[in-house]
């Protein structure tokens, strides 16, 4: 924000000292700092609003005391509270620190953890919960968690990013978010004027992308990705695409021109005709609980205009791009189709299912021309159970050790 003086005041070689007047406070209008001296300047954001604030350096640290909007604020009111900040500093005092004892301010992680509190009924994942608070308690806390939640400064936030920024880049995005979050709620609770969480995009240097154009995440971030894209302000029937579109390891175009007529709900399987599958082949995809669950709150979206699962204004599909924006803008490294190798990995490495059950889950063709021509089951059932152990696993439940199987025989 642009620094502005009164005509004919001189900024270097002598301090400010009354540097406004009561006409030149009442007419600002251009977004700015208006300084006054001794580190009172009146701020005027690009809205209009306006308020006193105050530059105070305590032990070698510099801060900024917010004393009040104008006009409620005078400006011989604002002169008069910053002469009594400047003695106390003097004396060996933190004005902010004792403003905050006197309001009953709280710290950033007291902060953060009021702001948990309020959202966690909202997560339908524990994991992300645990996650949210978790990345904030290792990155975050021991750099400024005891400050005061409006001590925060550009320069904080950046302290802390810097250094995962390029080694952990999507950690450093939930984490630059998260921060955010928390801000957000003090400035709504009038603690602060501003988040600073909201500069640091245009201070830090740009991530580096991965040289694939189908970005994944590890399979154990796909959960805080999903409860990230449901609790943001994307479209509902984009949020509930993305979400179907991971738990059933499909394609993005699969998803996108789904019709109601290709779901069969009392058996739970989708069945994806030959003309949009890569392959060439139907493919039939078993749903798992969480899916059809998922579905039926798309039913709740439907179209006049069209049959399409998940339709967006007017009837029509919802555009691969869509999703591309959408996971960009919630700092998600990764693409839509990225989520198909996540799934891969994970079946890989947290189940003993075989080779060719995962591969045929995703829709794979077999190289082997001796081995395709054997192949003649698509392994339904084998998937079914699969996809529910994926769907488990996305909401934290313990499937890796439940035989399915023997679960179903149970109970019938």
């Amino acid at each position: 924000m642009e620094e502005r003086t009164p005509k004919g005041k001189k900024v270097g070689g002598r301090r400010l000292h009354n540097a406004l007047s009561e006409r030149t406070v009442r007419t600002a209008k251009v977004p700015g700092r208006y300084f006054d001296g001794q580190g009172l300047f009146l701020m005027v954001q690009p809205s209009g609003a306006k308020s006193w604030v105050q530059r105070v350096t305590v032990r070698g640290r510099r801060q900024e005391l917010g004393l009040g909007g104008y006009p409620v604020v005078t400006l011989q009111m604002a002169r008069e509270a910053a002469l009594v900040n400047r003695r106390e500093v003097r004396n060996g005092g933190n004005p902010k620190t004792n403003r905050q004892r006197a309001r009953g301010v709280p710290t950033f992680a007291e902060a953060a953890h009021k702001v948990y509190e309020l959202r966690r009924p909202g997560w339908r994942s524990t994991k992300h919960a645990g996650q949210w608070i978790g990345t904030l308690r290792e990155c975050v806390f021991p750099r400024f968690g005891d400050h005061g939640v409006d001590e925060i400064s550009t320069e904080d936030v950046i302290a802390v990013l810097s250094p995962i920024w390029h080694t952990k880049p999507t950690t450093a995005r939930l984490v630059r978010q998260r921060i955010g979050t928390v801000l957000k709620w003090a400035v709504a609770q009038g603690l602060r004027p501003d988040n600073p969480a909201d500069a640091v995009k245009a201070v830090l240097p740009r991530q580096s992308r991965a040289s694939t154009p189908q970005r994944s995440l590890p399979y154990d971030e796909v959960s805080d990705a999903i409860a990230t894209v449901r609790g943001s302000n994307v479209a509902p029937v984009l949020k509930l695409a993305f979400e179907f579109l991971v738990l059933t390891a499909a394609r993005a175009g699969e998803v996108r021109f789904a019709v109601w007529n290709e779901i069969d709900l009392e058996a739970a399987t989708w069945t994806v005709p030959a003309s949009r599958m890569k392959a060439g082949r139907e493919h039939r995809v078993p749903l798992s609980q969480r899916a059809l669950d998922v579905l039926a709150e798309a039913r709740g979206l439907r179209s006049k205009q069209s049959d399409l699962v998940f339709p967006s204004r007017g009837g029509r599909p919802l555009t691969e791009r869509g999703f591309v924006q959408a996971l960009s803008r919630l700092g998600i490294d990764a693409t839509a189709h990225g989520f198909r190798a996540s799934f891969r990995v994970w079946a890989q490495e947290r189940t003993n299912i075989p080779r060719e059950v995962c591969e045929a889950a995703l829709a794979h063709t077999i190289r082997d021309k001796a081995e395709a021509a054997y192949a003649r089951s698509d392994l339904f059932e084998k998937r079914r159970d699969l996809m529910e152990r994926w769907a488990r696993y996305l909401d934290l439940q313990p499937a890796d050790v439940v035989n399915l199987g023997a679960h179903r025989e149970a109970g019938r």
